[in-house]
């Protein structure tokens, strides 16, 4: 299993503050399953590693084949958690250089942002190759994603055909509503659905994330495994001091009491970068409410420690960090012995690179600790499918009982509604004129 280290946090926070919290993460922790608590309507994330058949699993790879077999690229459009937990997993698990490579498909993005340039080039990038698309929205009229699907969709019945075309369109949406359903059924796409208990942020284990995930040749039975080990290791029924889940919400809680109100998520692992991006949103998007919550942000180190080390040591005294470190790498590469030696790095001659970093994470881990900067450690074994699918499920569990915790409801999001109602307005979309009068 992931292992939860919250001995560098206990200084700020004592352990008799965080045993003292253990009868109410209990609480919190049986709200979640009994959907006693705020935003009970959203909790179908919370049993889907173990409800899952392998029949389900074995539909998704089925499809996923068929994209790997027709195209050399798959787009998966989206926005938030339509698309940032599929791209998580597969940058965490693919190789860095693969894009470079005879690696097919290539599975790129749209739909997460409006730039005009962007869609440029990636109409540009696809010209003369066949690709397909997987079209994630609930509704089908988010505008991000609905504006990149009309301009994708017409460049690929426009190339294909349209017969080929409805054949590499794959719809993750709503079972019976809304826009993209009406059109999947009117085109005969082949189609997924998000379901209504299951909000964008915690959808990275339905079809939202599964798919791509497939796509990209990521093993889904390992990862959800993974997934479903940590929903065993979590449930209420688990004593508080074996929870880690229950632990990282209590921890991050008393700090946030305690004058601690930014989170730094780090890593030693430039795979993670985007973990920590699915990370963001999930604990912005959950906590942000009611002028509370703590502030998520991200460093990748070491990379960053030449950037945003300075503050993180010296800066206010207003965040904490969480180090989610890998104990052993895919790969090795040894140091070489250099005659000359005018790097001066003979001393690490025949040591491996893994080691160099390990002892820069350790360093850093002390250094900041003595600066005032709690720490709190999460460890995998090994980067791979089943201990990110238990990572991810640790991360969207833990979220429930800290959103509890924090007395918000973690599952809805209306905040996120205020910029498109202006946007609408400031477009001239029907029934949106007179906002801004």
């Amino acid at each position: 299993m992931i292992t939860l280290d919250i001995s560098k946090a206990l200084g700020k926070v004592t352990k008799e503050q965080v045993d003292a919290c253990a009868s109410q993460a209990k609480n919190c922790n049986r709200a979640l399953e009994n959907g006693t608590g705020k935003g009970s309507d959203f909790l179908g994330w919370l049993h889907l590693p173990s409800s899952i058949t392998k029949e389900e699993i074995a539909d998704i790879q089925k499809t996923a084949e068929k994209l790997r077999t027709q195209c050399e690229v798959v787009v998966v459009i989206g926005i938030g958690g339509s698309y940032v937990g599929a791209k998580a997993v597969i940058d965490a698990l693919s190789g860095s250089f693969d894009f470079l490579e005879d690696t097919k498909p290539v599975i790129v993005y749209a739909g997460h942002n409006i730039s005009e340039d962007y869609l440029h080039e990636l109409l540009r990038y696809l010209k003369g190759k066949s690709f397909g698309l997987i079209h994630i929205s609930k509704s089908g009229t988010t505008t991000e994603p609905a504006l990149a699907f009309r301009i994708l969709k017409k460049q690929l019945e426009d190339t294909a055909g349209k017969q080929k075309a409805q054949e590499r369109i794959v719809a993750i949406t709503d079972q019976s509503r809304g826009a993209l359903r009406t059109l999947a059924n009117e085109e005969g796409y082949k189609t997924y659905v998000i379901p209504d208990n299951v909000g964008g942020r915690f959808s990275v284990l339905t079809p939202v994330g599964l798919l791509p995930i497939a796509v990209a040749g990521i093993d889904l039975q390992l990862f959800m495994e993974g997934a479903e080990a940590m929903e065993k290791a979590s449930g209420s029924d688990i004593p508080f001091d074996q929870n880690s889940a229950e632990i990282y919400a209590v921890v991050r809680n008393e700090l946030y009491k305690s004058g601690k109100k930014i989170e730094i998520l780090a890593n030693f692992h430039p795979k993670l970068h985007y973990v920590s991006e699915w990370w963001k949103q999930l604990y912005g998007e959950s906590e942000g409410k009611e002028n509370k919550g703590i502030f998520p942000a991200s460093v990748d180190f070491t990379t960053d420690l030449h950037s945003m080390g300075q503050w993180i040591q010296e800066g206010e005294r207003s965040i904490f960090e969480t180090v989610i470190s890998v104990a052993n790498p895919r790969c090795c590469v040894e140091i070489p012995c250099d005659e000359r030696d005018l790097d001066g790095l003979n001393f690490l001659a025949g040591k491996r690179v893994d080691y160099v970093n390990k002892m820069a994470e350790l360093g850093t881990q002390l250094a900041h600790v003595d600066g005032g900067v709690p720490n709190i450690r999460i460890s995998l074994p090994e980067l791979n499918a089943y201990y990110l699918g238990q990572l991810l499920y640790f991360f969207e569990r833990a979220c429930g009982i800290s959103g509890y915790l924090l007395g918000v409801n973690p599952f809805d999001q209306p905040g996120v509604e205020a910029y498109k109602k202006n946007m609408f307005a400031l477009l001239k979309k029907p029934g949106y004129e007179s906002l801004l009068l």
